[in-house]
C-alpha cells in the first residue's frame, strides 16, 4: 500500500483519487450498445451476452424450473443465513415508513404531502467471480414494502447460461418473478426502453462495474431514474492505537476484494499503529481466495498518516467515502462531525461486512465521491413525494392578494387572472 505522512490540503483530491477509467473512455462503447438494444431490442441483448458473456441464449426468463432447482441446490445453513438478514432489513426499511405530513399553513389552505410507491423498478444484480445475493435483500425488501406494483431483476448469466442459485433463491424469496439472465451495459439498456421481454421500468437500482455505471447514468438521458451513480467499491477506516490492526487490516481486505478497481484507505494519527495495519494486511493478503483480485486493488489503497483528529476529519469529507469505519477512542468527534459518508460502521466490533449482510442497514451506497451529495439505498429510494392542496373560499381570499401581487412582479398575466376571477365571483356573492 501507498505509505502517505502529513499531505497537504492542496494535495488531497490528487492522492485520493480514484482508481477510475473517465466516462469518457468507456461512454463510446455504452452508447451503441444503447442504441442497438433500442433499435434491436432481444436480437441486441442476445448480442452482446454472447459478446460479453460467452454463452448464446434462447430464452433470456429464468423458469420457474430453474427457480425450483435453485432453491434445492442452497445449502440449509446459507438459508438460515439469509432468513437472519432478511428480517433484519425487514424490520429496518420498515421503520422508515412515514405518515402523511399536513397543514393548514393559512386559515382555509391546507396542503399535505403523501408517499407513493414508484410502479416500476428495475434491479440490477452482479454475478461473475462475485454473485452478490445480499443486493437482493437490499433492494427487493424496500421495493416490497414500499409497494412497487412491477420489480424485475437482471443478472448476468454464466457461460453455462445458469445463474448461482443463490440469486434465485433470494428473489423469490423476497417475491421476485420476473427475472432475466441478462448483465452489463445490455441489461441497463433493456430495462431503459425495453424489448419484446424485457419490461421498460421507471427507476434502475443496483451496483456494478464502471461500465455499469456509465449505462445507469446515460439511462437518465431517456427519462429512466436511477437509485444513484454506485461503481466500484471503497473503505476508508480512521484508526489509532486503540484500534486492533488485524481486524482494521481485515476489514480493508473485504472491500479490496471486491474487485481490481476498488479502493481502501486507512487514516491515523499514529505511525506506529500504520505500520502494524501494513504488516497485518500483507499477512492476511496471503490467506485469501481471492488474492490476486485484492492485491491489484491495495495498489491504487493508500495509508495515512496525519498529526490531529481534525486534520484527519477534514480529509474524510473531503473524500467522501462509501464505507466509513471509525476504530478510535474519541468515537464521538467522528461520529458527529462526519458530514459526507455513505453509511458509517462504529467501533472495533462493528465490521463493515455487517452491512453488507446482515445488521439491517442498507449496502447500496454512493460511491466516487457522491457521498457528498447522495444518500444510500432507503425506503424513500423507492418512493415519491406527492404534494396535495386544498383552499376553501375563505382561504383564496387570504392568499389571493399575495398570488396577484407576485403574478405582477413576474409579468404572469394569466397567473393572476386565475386568481382576480376567484375573488371577483366571491364579491359577487358576497354582494
Amino acid at each position: 500500500m501507498n505509505k502517505i505522512f502529513n499531505p497537504q490540503p492542496e494535495t488531497w483530491n490528487t492522492i485520493l483519487e480514484r482508481p477510475t477509467q473517465t466516462v469518457d473512455d468507456i461512454e463510446a462503447t455504452v452508447s451503441q450498445i444503447f442504441s442497438e438494444v433500442q433499435k434491436n431490442g432481444d436480437q441486441a441483448i442476445k448480442k452482446y451476452t454472447s459478446f460479453f458473456d460467452n454463452v448464446n441464449l434462447d430464452d433470456l426468463v429464468i423458469s420457474q424450473a430453474e427457480i425450483d432447482a435453485a432453491a434445492k441446490n442452497v445449502a440449509a445453513n446459507l438459508k438460515e443465513a439469509i432468513a437472519v438478514a432478511k428480517q433484519n432489513i425487514t424490520k429496518f426499511h420498515a421503520a422508515q415508513e412515514t405518515t402523511k405530513v399536513e397543514i393548514e399553513t393559512t386559515q382555509g389552505v391546507n396542503c399535505w404531502q403523501e408517499k407513493r410507491a414508484i410502479q416500476k423498478v428495475g434491479l440490477y444484480i452482479p454475478g461473475g467471480t462475485a454473485p452478490l445475493f445480499s443486493t437482493i435483500l437490499m433492494l427487493a425488501i424496500p421495493a416490497k414494502i414500499a409497494g412497487c406494483e412491477e420489480i424485475i431483476l437482471c443478472t448476468p448469466p454464466n457461460k453455462e447460461g445458469k445463474v448461482n442459485p443463490a440469486i434465485l433463491y433470494t428473489a423469490q424469496l423476497c417475491g421476485i418473478t420476473k427475472i432475466y439472465k441478462i448483465g452489463g451495459i445490455q441489461a441497463i439498456a433493456g430495462m431503459t426502453f425495453g424489448t419484446e421481454t424485457i419490461s421498460k421500468v421507471y427507476k434502475i437500482f443496483g451496483p456494478g462495474n464502471q461500465f455499469v455505471t456509465v449505462a445507469k447514468q446515460l439511462a437518465t438521458k431517456y427519462g429512466v431514474a436511477i437509485d444513484m451513480p454506485a461503481g466500484p467499491s471503497e473503505l476508508l477506516v480512521v484508526a489509532d492505537e486503540t484500534a486492533n490492526a488485524d481486524f482494521v487490516a481485515s476489514d480493508l481486505l473485504s472491500q479490496a476484494e471486491h474487485g481490481t478497481d476498488s479502493q481502501v484507505i486507512l487514516v491515523t494519527t499514529s505511525k506506529n499503529f500504520l505500520e502494524k495495519v501494513e504488516t497485518a494486511v500483507e499477512t492476511q493478503l496471503e490467506a485469501l481466495p481471492r488474492k490476486e483480485i485484492a492485491a491489484k486493488a491495495i495498489e491504487n489503497s493508500k495509508l495515512i498518516y496525519v498529526s490531529t483528529d481534525q486534520i484527519a476529519l477534514n480529509l474524510i469529507n473531503e473524500y467522501g467515502p462509501e464505507h466509513f469505519i471509525i476504530c478510535v477512542n474519541d468515537e464521538n468527534f467522528y461520529t458527529n462531525g462526519i458530514q459526507n459518508a455513505g453509511s458509517v460502521f462504529v467501533g472495533n466490533y462493528t465490521p463493515e461486512s455487517a452491512g453488507d449482510y446482515a445488521s439491517g442497514t442498507n449496502h447500496t451506497l454512493p460511491t466516487n465521491g457522491y457521498a457528498k451529495a447522495y444518500s444510500g439505498v432507503n425506503l424513500g429510494s423507492f418512493q415519491k413525494s406527492m404534494t396535495f392542496q386544498k383552499i376553501t373560499k375563505q382561504g383564496i381570499k387570504n392568499i389571493g392578494n399575495a398570488i396577484e401581487l407576485m403574478a405582477t412582479a413576474e409579468g404572469l398575466q394569466a397567473h393572476k387572472n386565475a386568481v382576480t376571477l376567484r375573488l371577483k365571483e366571491l364579491q359577487k356573492a358576497n354582494s
